[in-house]
């Protein structure tokens, strides 16, 4: 691209170029030689007007007018020579005193015989030479002899060949020059097109990284700025691709884990009764234990559909009073709290959510269950709602075990176990916290967990929009 873009220039600049040298010479050579014209022009009328005051002083001295003529004609014949002028004198036709010309000096035919007060101007050549030829008569009562005048040119012409060879010589230079500038300002030009291209083959291979430096403010520059930030967002959006990717190979070997366990045990206990003779005490411990694992299995799948029914619908918010959505919760709630026993706790200080109210009621029953897990025989659980920074705020706050601050970020995950044992009490699906920051994300509210250990956790809903 960058060749052809140079040659193609360089020819028309070329053509351009040296076509205005032919057409700047042509004109100055027609000036010249039209300046040399009117020059002639001027010399023969005023040679015409001598020439005839000088014959008409001989004629009154007694002298004829043919030897009047001849003798004036040597004295200005030699007296022009000297100057590139050739003069000769005709009658009728017929040059006269070639004589005196000598065989030295070449002169055309003699011209033609004009009319009477006319002269003909006029372009020969004589032996390789150029001459402006003027014609006329001589004023009467001479008019009989015609008077031509031969200015040589031949200076003219080869002051403007020279002329147009140095042009072409400072030329052929000139262009050197410009081809080494158009090289240069090429290169500028098509180097961010080929650190795109570069760049373009680098991305493709992978190696997203790549960057095009940004040099000045031109068009060029703007156009490498707005290739970095296509590079950019292709990276971010292959990170994002990566990261989803590695999210969803994680939960499904995660679940793959989830599910493992209750089914080898449901496998176990069936093909333990099915195949040992045992008492009816040891056939419902069995069926008991088969049953947890198979609610266990329903649970996972429940929530899996919560999920993917969350994904795939737009909320129906309404006005809900904070009152008696927390008084649902704790109801839902009562019967578990009582059995362990934890104590539940809650306060509004804010009248109304505009929330899906079954969807809040899931996600508040599910932080509080996470909290009853973390809390033992006495815990207490305060549920609060309230503001902070004119933005509503719903807390979950329990005086359990805590968690490390390793873990907090990676609660939300799916399947993700504090207990490196991967052991899990009271039948949980593992998906509760995902849901629940699903949940919050569809009512444009940050779900965020504050924690130390041993002095329990509180997680927090913080509504960044109006509710």
């Amino acid at each position: 691209m960058k060749a052809r873009t140079f040659l193609l220039t360089f020819i028309l600049f070329l053509l351009f170029f040296y076509c205005g040298i032919l057409l700047a010479s042509a004109v100055t050579l027609k000036s010249n030689l039209n300046s040399s014209k009117d020059r002639s022009l001027r010399e023969h009328y005023f040679i015409a007007s001598s020439y005839a005051k000088d014959l008409d002083a001989l004629e009154k001295r007694g002298t004829s007018v043919d030897d009047g003529v001849r003798s004036l004609y040597r004295s200005y014949f030699d007296f022009y020579s000297k100057q590139n002028v050739i003069l000769t004198v005709s009658r009728d036709g017929r040059r006269l005193y070639a004589d005196i010309m000598g065989g030295s000096v070449a002169v055309p035919q003699a011209p033609r015989t004009p009319k009477t007060s006319e002269r003909l101007v006029s372009m020969d050549k004589l032996e390789d030479k150029e001459y402006i030829s003027v014609v006329g008569a001589l004023p009467a009562p001479y008019d009989g002899y015609t008077l031509a005048y031969y200015y040589d040119v031949a200076d003219i012409i080869s002051s403007w060949n020279r002329m147009t060879v140095v042009l072409f010589v400072y030329g052929m230079l000139f262009c050197g020059l410009l081809a080494v500038c158009l090289l240069l300002v090429l290169n500028r030009v098509f180097k961010p097109l080929q650190q795109i291209s570069a760049a373009s083959k680098s991305i493709a291979q992978g190696q997203y990284e790549n960057r095009i430096e940004v040099k000045g403010r031109d068009e060029l520059a703007e156009m490498a700025g707005s290739f970095n930030h296509m590079a950019q967002e292709i990276q971010s959006q292959v990170q994002q691709l990566a990261a989803a990717a590695e999210q969803k190979q994680q939960f499904v070997d995660n679940l793959a884990h989830e599910l493992r366990t209750p089914l080898t045990s449901i496998y176990g206990y069936a093909e333990y009764i099915q195949k040992v003779v045992r008492t009816e005490e040891d056939k419902l411990f069995a069926t008991r234990h088969i049953m947890s694992e198979s609610r266990r299995l329903q649970n996972i799948a429940y929530r899996l559909l919560d999920m993917a029914t969350l994904r795939g619908n737009k909320l129906e918010r309404s006005l809900v009073r904070m009152g008696e959505l927390m008084h649902g919760v704790e109801q839902t709630l009562s019967m578990k709290a009582a059995g362990q026993p934890v104590r539940i706790t809650y306060d509004s200080r804010f009248d109304t959510l505009l929330c899906d109210p079954d969807l809040m009621h899931i996600l508040l029953v599910n932080l509080i269950e996470n909290a009853m897990k973390a809390c033992g025989p006495g815990g207490v659980i305060k549920l609060t709602a309230g503001l902070e920074k004119g933005q509503k705020v719903i807390s979950v706050q329990d005086n359990g075990k805590g968690i490390s601050r390793e873990h907090l970020a990676h609660l939300t995950e799916a399947f993700y176990r504090v207990d490196p044992s991967r052991s899990r009490s009271g039948g949980g699906s593992g998906l509760g916290l995902t849901l629940c920051k699903q949940i919050a994300e569809h009512h444009d509210a940050e779900l965020s967990f504050i924690s130390e250990p041993g002095q329990g956790t509180t997680a927090q809903l913080t509504f960044t929009s109006p509710s």
